[in-house]
């Protein structure tokens, strides 16, 4: 099979100063060699820096696996729009910086649980609930947030060390700031900081049949979002066999009801910890993250509808079923 002779255009007026005006690859070229190679006769030491854009959407081609033949506007236009993206950083350490953010504020905010509330509860005892005992042990609607957050954000970083495939190397290392503020501030900081409060609704939620029904029930949802999120994601990382480089359109795991019943799973699981904690801050965080995951469901139900067209089925709902 005859090689590949694309030429190269630069995306934005900037560029790059030794840009080549064409490149050759081998016909079963991936975007990656691609990158590898405008890289090399661009003299830029990192390949990753590289951007790979479809020459007529002007949108990313992010899959670094997938062969160059198989785009098709690329091979009907034989061009590559190139971009210098900048210092890079991995995606894999992107997500561990985003999740270890709560693994380390809650236990923190546990240590000084005893010496911090003392101290502020006099400045905002006209706007909270006046506390049993600010001494007080920890409830177990308090124990058991600790315990599910900690073991959430654990299960997060291993699956991001062992588990996760992602389609792109690198991201531009600013974004390190803006991905890690959501986890950082809101289920690290703000949660924390709220939730082993004596005067926090998990403190002060009393025993009764009513308040431990719905403890026990957040309690399970907890544990069946936890463990079907995980059975998506194994599945998804095995998804393509070893050496495969085609998009495949999965199917089961709960893909026949939504689009991304990850991201269902992940819902299920955060709606359990606020039943335990009645925590308006995790409230918050779940809120503002289910309409990312919208965001980000329905441009993978457009991306699966564009490439597949008939042969997959498609879904009115991407990540709620009945509702988003």
């Amino acid at each position: 099979m005859a090689g590949l002779t694309l030429k190269v255009t630069a995306r934005s007026r900037k560029g790059l100063r030794n840009l080549p005006p064409s490149v050759e690859l081998p016909a079963d070229a991936t975007i990656d060699d691609a990158k590898i190679a405008i890289a090399k006769a661009s003299k830029v030491s990192d390949y990753n820096r590289i951007g790979i854009f479809d020459p007529v959407s002007k949108k990313t081609l992010k899959d670094r696996k997938s062969l160059l033949r198989e785009q098709t506007e690329v091979m009907k236009q034989g061009e590559l729009l190139v971009k210098d993206l900048g210092p890079q950083i991995s995606w894999r350490l992107v997500y561990f910086i985003e999740y270890l953010g709560p693994l380390l504020f809650h236990p923190f905010f546990l240590g000084v649980r005893h010496q911090l509330y003392p101290a502020v509860y006099p400045l905002i005892k006209n706007l909270v609930s006046i506390p049993n005992d600010r001494a007080a042990p920890l409830s177990f609607a308090q124990q058991a947030a600790f315990a599910m957050i900690g073991a959430h954000f654990v299960k997060r970083e291993l699956e991001t060390l062992f588990l996760h495939k992602f389609a792109a190397n690198t991201m531009p290392f600013a974004f390190v700031f803006r991905n890690s503020l959501f986890y950082w501030a809101v289920a690290g900081f703000l949660g924390a900081l709220e939730i082993y409060a004596p005067f926090s609704p998990a403190a002060l939620t009393r025993s009764t049949p009513a308040n431990d029904l719905v403890t026990y029930v957040g309690m399970a949802l907890y544990a069946v979002g936890e463990l079907a999120n995980f059975d998506v994601h194994w599945y998804l990382a095995h998804l393509r066999k070893p050496g495969e480089t085609a998009r495949k359109i999965p199917h089961g795991h709960g893909f026949g009801l939504v689009t991304c019943p990850n991201y269902m799973f992940e819902i299920i699981a955060w709606i359990g910890i606020i039943l335990v904690t009645r925590s308006p801050s995790l409230l918050l965080f779940i809120v503002i993250g289910a309409y990312y995951m919208y965001t980000w469901g329905w441009g993978k139900e457009k991306a699966y509808r564009q490439q597949f067209g008939d042969k997959y089925k498609k879904k009115r709902h991407v990540m709620l079923p009945g509702l988003l």
